[in-house]
């Protein structure tokens, strides 16, 4: 049997339509309903339904006597503040074309982002770094004054029109800038009962900060689209003090990256009664992670698979639950297939390139100015994703990496995800990493980068252990004790600096 599954079309989205008026259109039913909580150790900021509405509309009438109009693009430099998410939507609600960005870029970073995208505006928050660039610059105070501007009207269009951008470093290293259509929220209803169980009863607290992705999507988006409550933790929150947080406001699901459930599971987890299940994305999430914490709560994790150009994909689920070292199941509405280097679906078992529908409903337009990036992730019909999976017999992915992670050892390729999955269960090790290093012309070997709990192992015994639960093939020749793992804005796993920090050492 070929890699492939075809769940079916998924509904298509209403046209016209406008994102932001999606968003917050189940909040009509219950206006005086809690959106958003943002939560501190003593007490919260609680934002309406009809609160966050007027916000979003006297923000977006704001930007239009602001000068600008329709299709403009507004880069938004804002810190770890409900400013994020009300100017985000406010943009999108009369049309103009939304960049949400890290507030831990430099200068010269968002510089370069600038000179790319060509924003009509920038909205900045102080202390946030600001582009070189002639555009005008709004202030997070002004912001906060057009939420009491008269609502504007929603700018309803086509769903297929540009909506956002966000950027993505992707495989090469280098940030492209990834333009999605408004169609593109509509398309994140897959994700309710194939990734969350979301009700509108429930509320769902993500650790990431306001200007994540993952956070704007998952932790705020999709709950405010059904009608549930969003929690944040304000900033300064740790993850040891999570869990309590968990507790005193009821949340009924969790959502944050692996090294945060990594970092709370560090301390003794309270009964947790109202919590389902917690979800995770952005890395793999490792099994001793998954069991630490399930033994800790009771409660499981639903991990996710996906990508800037997509969002989620794959996924487990409550009632449908991964085997052991996969990922999950295609969402319902997916269409997926495994392929091989002929672009043409490999047998189930092997191992290729995940590749999605190019007519997929979340999947992104183009590569803005980069037409001939856009056109080489297309092959018969496919978008390519760059990672390297195997499909089961009943459907369920196994994430085996990045195409540009795997490893070659003595020919044989090498997930960096199975040996890292042996020694982070070995005691003594927090969380590790491995990666592929040459050592001399035409010769690489299998690197071991990990962070220990203690003083740092005896690589003896760490070979040892290697010995005694990898192929011989698979063994790091390698391995070196770190206080930390590189990892990029969005907390993922940097293996290219983690390579480049190790050059010259044998």
């Amino acid at each position: 049997m070929h890699a492939l599954i075809d769940t079916g079309p998924f509904a298509p989205c209403p046209a016209p339509f406008n994102m932001a008026r999606y968003v917050l259109a189940a909040g009509k039913e219950t206006p005086d309903k809690s959106a958003l909580q943002i939560l501190g150790l003593t007490g919260a900021e609680r934002w309406s339904y009809a609160a966050m509405t007027r916000a979003v509309r006297g923000i977006g009438s704001g930007f239009l006597a602001a000068g600008l109009r329709p299709g403009d693009r507004v880069l938004l430099r804002l810190g770890n503040t409900v400013d994020f998410p009300l100017a985000f939507l406010g943009a999108l609600a009369v049309g103009l074309v939304p960049v949400p960005t890290s507030s831990q870029l430099t200068v010269p970073e968002i510089t370069a982002m600038a000179a790319d995208l060509d924003p009509a505006l920038v909205v900045a928050a102080e202390g946030v770094a600001r582009p070189d660039h002639p555009a005008p610059v709004i202030e997070a105070a002004t912001l906060a004054d057009w939420r009491a501007h008269p609502p504007c009207d929603w700018h309803m269009g086509d769903p297929e029109r540009a909506g956002y951008i966000v950027f993505t470093s992707g495989t090469s290293g280098r940030p492209r800038a990834v333009l999605h259509a408004h169609r593109a929220v509509w398309a994140r209803r897959m994700m309710w009962q194939g990734w969350y169980g979301l009700t509108p009863q429930d509320r769902m607290l993500h650790a990431g900060a306001f200007n994540w992705t993952y956070t704007l999507g998952t932790g705020l988006m999709d709950p405010w689209a059904i009608g549930a409550t969003a929690l944040i933790p304000k900033p300064g929150i740790e993850p040891i003090q999570l869990p309590l947080l968990l507790k005193r406001f009821d949340a009924t699901i969790f959502a944050a990256a692996p090294g945060v459930y990594r970092q709370l599971l560090r301390a003794p987890v309270p009964p947790l009664p109202r919590l389902r299940h917690g979800l995770s994305a952005g890395e793999k999430l490792p099994d001793s992670t998954r069991a630490a914490w399930t033994e800790a709560t009771g409660t499981p994790i639903h991990e996710a698979l996906g990508m800037s150009e997509v969002s989620t994909f794959v996924s487990s689920a409550p009632g449908r639950a991964a085997p052991s070292g996969a990922t999950g199941y295609a969402q319902p509405g997916r269409r997926l297939a495994v392929l091989g280097d002929d672009h043409e679906p490999v047998r189930r078992g092997e191992a290729g390139t995940l590749a999605v529908d190019a007519r997929d409903p979340g999947l992104f337009l183009e590569y803005l100015n980069a037409p001939e990036d856009t056109a080489a992730r297309f092959r018969n019909g496919w978008f390519l994703t760059g990672d390297t999976v195997r499909m089961d017999a009943d459907g369920a992915v196994h994430y085996l990496g990045r195409a540009d992670d795997m490893m070659n050892a003595g020919g044989y390729r090498v997930s960096p995800l199975e040996v890292e999955a042996a020694f982070n269960a070995l005691p003594g090790i927090a969380e590790c990493a491995a990666v592929e290093l040459p050592v001399k012309p035409g010769v690489t070997v299998i690197a071991l980068a990990y962070v220990p709990t203690g003083a740092p192992l005896d690589d003896a015994a760490l070979a040892a252990h290697a010995e005694a639960t990898l192929a011989r093939y698979k063994h790091p020749r390698l391995f070196r004790a770190q206080t930390a793992l590189p990892r990029g804005a969005n907390n993922k796993l940097d293996r290219k600096t983690l390579r480049s920090g190790w050059k010259g050492q044998s």
